[in-house]
């Protein structure tokens, strides 16, 4: 069988069309674009100490510092503000005695937060009942504080 040239010709051309039309398909890929910098997110406030929700949707952070009870307040987005209430009313039954204890807290001196008398002792395994008081003597609100949460939240 004798091959003309015109059907030689033609083979040829299909073999090599044949092999390029998939080269040509593959192509290279694009190169990725690059991932969009995550914007700076903000470090969420946080309460200091044992965080206790209020009543007008701020929080108080109760923390004992060696024998000392301090109240600080907090507005909704967990920010440092200045005290509100006059005084506070604490009282405890410590395992550690026969009676419980009572103090009252009285603003510190940069008026953000509500200190005791160092009368706390350890262990710190009792609820204290917190009563805000205004200004003219009327109980404001009314707070129990587990203190075994704070020694949980020290961990």
């Amino acid at each position: 069988m004798k091959l003309n040239s015109a059907l030689a010709k033609s083979l040829l051309m299909a073999a090599s069309i044949g092999m390029i039309v998939p080269m040509a398909a593959q192509t290279a890929p694009k190169p990725a674009k690059p991932a969009p910098a995550p914007a700076p997110t903000e470090e969420p406030a946080k309460v200091e100490g044992l965080e206790l929700p209020r009543k007008n949707g701020g929080f108080l952070g109760l923390t004992i510092n060696g024998a000392q009870m301090t109240l600080k307040f907090y507005d909704a987005e967990k920010k440092s503000v200045a005290v509100d209430v006059a005084r506070a009313a604490a009282r405890w039954d410590p395992v550690n005695k026969a009676t419980d204890v009572r103090t009252v807290l009285n603003p510190s001196a940069d008026g953000q937060s509500l200190v005791s008398p160092s009368v706390v002792q350890p262990p710190l395994v009792f609820k204290v009942y917190l009563t805000l008081i205004a200004a003219d003597g009327t109980a404001v609100e009314s707070i129990i504080a587990d203190l075994r949460e704070l020694e949980k939240a020290k961990k």
